[in-house]
């Protein structure tokens, strides 16, 4: 029996060697418009959100050697990295697929209304699917628009 969908999809996240010449063949190439950027050296990466006809596409660029990145793109080579989907009530949906044998994995809670989760590939046939609500983890969250330190789009 088929169940309710698990939430909407916020964005898919390509892992690239390098974000100017991704960014470059999605907008010339694919028609993509240019959202923001932000960088995260604490976790290894900087991205780049853009959208394309109602999708939202997350390019990661790896920053350094050590970063879950650069290891995924040295073991896969660049591509699809995850599918993140927005729901409601995330720890609960986590508490839920646990119970159900689901490999839930990296939970981390940013505020009482962000919440992030990962069904790890070995659970979902080789893809890494996040599961978030709020800001920073949604790509559409609207306190993107007001991140300091956020560069606006151009």
């Amino acid at each position: 029996m088929a169940g309710q969908p698990i939430g909407k999809l916020d964005h898919i996240g390509i892992a690239v060697n390098n974000l100017a010449v991704a960014r470059a063949f999605w907008e010339n190439t694919m028609g993509a418009r240019f959202m923001y950027e932000w960088e995260n050296p604490e976790a290894g990466y900087k991205l780049v959100e853009l959208e394309l006809a109602g999708l939202t596409v997350e390019l990661l660029e790896p920053l350094g050697g050590n970063s879950f990145l650069r290891k995924f793109i040295d073991r896969h080579g660049e591509g699809m990295h995850h599918m993140t989907f927005a729901l409601p009530d995330v720890k609960s949906k986590a508490a839920e697929l646990k119970a159900r044998g689901v490999r839930v994995v990296d939970e981390h809670e940013f505020s009482p209304t962000s919440y992030e989760c990962f069904i790890s590939p070995r659970s979902s046939h080789g893809v890494l699917i996040q599961l978030g609500s709020g800001y920073p983890t949604l790509a559409n969250a609207a306190e993107w628009a007001k991140a300091p330190g956020k560069p606006q789009a151009e």
